[in-house]
């Protein structure tokens, strides 16, 4: 119990780190402007960047449009009645998301000319908000996706596909914003924090000789960072970042994990990355974070000395409500009193059902970012 407090206790200081409310306020602090604008915020984490704008503009803030994931609005934000707030579809995207992008498309036609726009962009933006090119419908959009996703595409190579069918991503968005300054503020959920990747690159690239200015508020490498200087008081024993960006298949990720911390020293481990799944003919239940550690969980049987932490950072890991897990050396023996097989979980893309069982599933509900995953596990030759 003493070791899953202390890697929940990082995990949450890791998301305080990179909450897009703070981190959206302290860029406009260390900016120092005090210009009166219009807002856009589109993705998963775009009610935390609105209330950090909203929290440094306060009443200069002349207009605003909010898209983000279903259940990603708070009940106070909905009953706002100076903005507009739309939930989308992700990570297929649905009508909705098409009915926020002609709503994005109309918004931005009816602004006063020369008014300044501020965007806020975080990841999901490309689910979430679409305009598409001719010869595209919705149909074809969600099974290209869908194939994308069953035959564990990363996010760029989802994205790269993507530009290729919207009227608004690649910055293509640009022919709809007339001679508006525009200046953007991003929570990157990409490896390289590529401002092209992020949402698909709805401002990027930008055409030359455009007043345009941005820069990338929260990212992974800052969130490993800042569990890494910790000052936990339930933290005795050192925190090690380690180099590997885990961006492979989660099941053979999570093993080599799991042999790298049976032969380190007693400590405290930590990995960012985004993992990937290849996915049956008809998933079950889980999503890359859930495969992750129950991979890991089957590698740890019957270690006392490890326990691991593999969660998302935008608070829900694939289709499911929950965030990933956190496991031990128990975790299959408690599932498989429920009669379940953890290999035959893994196979039929089912770890959501095991973890549940075993009751190790973490769920966070949405945290106001999204940088990506994150690993962390506690090796002790003298477990609590």
């Amino acid at each position: 119990m003493q070791a899953a407090k202390q890697l929940l206790e990082l995990y949450n200081l890791g998301l305080n780190a990179v909450k897009g409310d703070n981190a959206v306020y302290n860029a406009l602090m260390a900016q120092g402007t005090q210009e009166s604008c219009h807002v856009i915020a589109i993705g998963k984490a775009a009610e935390a960047m609105y209330q950090g704008v909203e929290r440094y503009l306060d009443k200069d803030i002349k207009s605003a449009l909010l898209i983000s994931k279903y259940g990603h609005f708070s009940p106070e934000l909905l009953a706002e009645r100076r903005l507009i707030a739309l939930e989308a579809a992700h990570p297929i995207p649905a009508e909705s998301s098409l009915l926020a992008g002609q709503t994005l498309l109309h918004y931005l036609k009816h602004l006063p000319a020369k008014e300044p726009i501020l965007f806020l962009i975080s990841g999901g933006a490309s689910s979430l908000c679409e305009v598409l090119e001719e010869g595209w419908s919705l149909e074809k959009l969600q099974l290209a996706t869908q194939a994308k996703l069953a035959d564990g595409a990363s996010i760029a190579e989802i994205n790269h596909m993507r530009k290729q069918l919207s009227k608004i991503k690649g910055g293509k968005l640009w022919q709809f914003i007339s001679e508006r300054p525009v200046a953007c503020l991003l929570i990157s959920d990409v490896q390289t924090d590529d401002p092209a990747l992020i949402g698909s690159g709805l401002l990027f690239p930008a055409p030359p000789q455009r007043e345009f200015t941005w820069q990338i508020v929260a990212s992974n490498p800052q969130m490993l960072s800042a569990i890494q200087a910790a000052n936990v008081a339930n933290v005795v024993t050192e925190i090690k970042l380690m180099p590997e960006f885990l961006a492979g298949e989660a099941e053979e990720e999570a093993k080599s994990c799991v042999e790298l911390l049976k032969a380190q020293p007693d400590g405290i481990y930590i990995w960012g990355g985004e993992t990937t799944v290849k996915l049956p003919e008809n998933p079950e239940c889980g999503g890359r974070n859930q495969h992750f550690a129950l991979a890991a969980a089957i590698a740890l049987e019957n270690n006392p000395e490890i326990t691991l932490l593999c969660a998302a950072t935008d608070g829900t890991d694939g289709v499911t409500e929950d965030t990933g897990a956190l496991v031990d050396g128990q975790t299959v023996a408690r599932g498989r009193l429920e009669n379940l097989d953890p290999i035959d979980c893994l196979r039929r893309a089912d770890a959501g059902t095991f973890l549940a069982a075993s009751g190790d599933l973490l769920h966070t509900g949405p945290t106001g970012t999204n940088v990506m995953d994150l690993v962390i596990a506690l090796k002790t030759s003298c477990p609590t």
